[in-house]
C-alpha cells in the first residue's frame, strides 16, 4: 500500500478490516482472549465467538488496543496508516480532520497507536552509537523575564532528556529518562544490546567516561565529529528526524507522554527501508495491549 487509494481499495468496508485483523490476530487459529482456550464457537455473524471453557463471548477486538473503542476499524486503520506514512508524524488536529473525529478523540487515538509501537523493541548488536538529546522549549525564544537561569546545554530544569542507541546501518532504541547519569545509561545499554561483540561510540560527555573507550569518542566541543571509526553521525541523523517532528508537527511533547512520542519515531526509523504499507503491517505484530483514557491522562487510581 503505497497510497491512500491503495489503502481504500484494500479496506473498502468494515468487513474487510475485520477480516484483516482476524487473519493477523488468529493466524494460528481462534482462541479465547480470556482463558486461552482454542475450543470456541462461531456465531452466524462471523464476528462473535463463544468460549467452550469459560463460556464468555468475545470478538476479534476483545483484549486488544481496539477493545473498548467505539470507532470503526476503518477509522482505526486509516489513522494507523497515516501515522505510519508520515515521516515526521501527524498532529491530532490534522488527524481529526482527515478521519472525521474530534481533536480529543484523535489525540487519544494517536497515543494508543504509539502505545502499540512501544511493545516492539529491537535488540541491538555490533557497532552502536550512544547519544542523548533534550526535549523542551529553547531559552533564546523566550522573553528575558521568562528565561530560566542556568538552563543551557544539558540542563534538565525545563527540558526532558532522551537517551538513544543507534546500531550502524540498523535499528535504534530510545528511552525518555529523568536524568542522564552513568547508572541510567548502563542500564539502558544492558537491557537493549547484546554484550558479545558490542562496540560503543559516543561524544565527549563525561557520563560516557567509564562506558565507552576513549578511542571510540569524538570531541564535539573541539569541532571533532569523525575520527577514524569514531563518530555519532548515525545517532545525530535519528535525532534530526525526531526534532523536525517536534518543532514542525507537534510543537510540544509533554514530559508525561514523551516516551510514546519517542516510540513513534523509533518505530518508523526502524522500518525506514520499507514503504507505508510495510510499516502499517508491522504495527499489527503486537496489538494485545490496552491503554485507557484515565491511565493516559494520569487519572487512573488503584481503587
Amino acid at each position: 500500500m503505497k497510497s491512500i487509494q491503495e489503502f481504500n481499495e484494500k479496506f473498502s468496508s468494515e468487513d474487510a478490516c475485520v477480516e484483516y485483523l482476524t487473519a493477523r490476530r488468529f493466524a494460528d487459529g481462534v482462541y479465547c482472549p480470556y482463558c486461552g482456550c482454542k475450543h470456541v464457537y462461531s456465531f452466524s455473524d462471523n464476528k462473535t465467538y463463544k468460549c467452550h471453557d469459560c463460556r464468555l463471548k468475545f470478538t476479534v477486538r476483545t483484549g486488544t488496543i481496539f477493545g473498548e473503542s467505539k470507532l470503526s476499524l476503518y477509522k482505526w486503520f486509516l489513522a494507523i496508516y497515516l501515522l505510519s506514512a508520515s515521516r515526521k508524524g501527524i498532529s491530532s488536529v490534522q488527524l481529526a480532520e482527515m478521519i472525521g473525529v474530534t481533536q480529543k478523540t484523535a489525540w487519544f487515538l494517536n497515543h494508543r497507536i504509539r502505545e502499540v509501537y512501544g511493545q516492539n523493541k529491537a535488540m541491538l548488536s555490533g557497532k552502536m552509537e550512544i547519544d542523548e538529546t533534550y526535549v523542551g522549549g529553547k531559552e533564546k525564544n523566550k522573553p528575558v523575564n521568562k528565561k530560566t537561569p542556568g538552563n543551557q546545554g544539558r540542563s534538565t530544569k525545563t527540558k526532558a532528556p532522551v537517551v538513544g542507541i543507534v546500531e550502524r546501518k540498523g535499528n535504534v532504541v530510545a528511552e525518555a529518562v529523568d536524568s542522564v547519569n552513568t547508572e541510567t545509561v548502563r542500564d539502558i545499554i544492558d537491557r537493549n544490546t547484546q554484550k558479545k561483540g558490542r562496540k560503543l561510540y559516543s561524544d565527549e560527555f563525561a557520563v560516557y567516561n567509564n562506558i565507552v573507550k576513549p578511542g571510540n569518542r569524538v570531541n564535539h566541543g573541539a569541532g571533532e565529529y569523525v575520527r577514524g571509526d569514531a563518530s555519532t553521525n548515525c545517532a545525530e541523523s535519528f535525532w534530526s528526524i525526531f526534532k523536525r517532528g517536534y518543532y514542525g508537527i507537534y510543537h510540544l511533547m509533554s514530559h508525561q507522554h514523551l516516551q510514546r512520542y519517542v516510540n513513534e519515531f523509533v518505530a518508523r526509523f526502524n522500518l525506514r527501508d520499507g514503504d507505508a504499507g510495510d510499516r502499517f503491517a508491522a504495527w499489527f505484530s503486537t496489538t494485545n495491549c490496552y491503554l485507557s483514557y484515565n491511565r493516559l491522562t494520569g487519572r487512573e487510581t488503584n481503587a
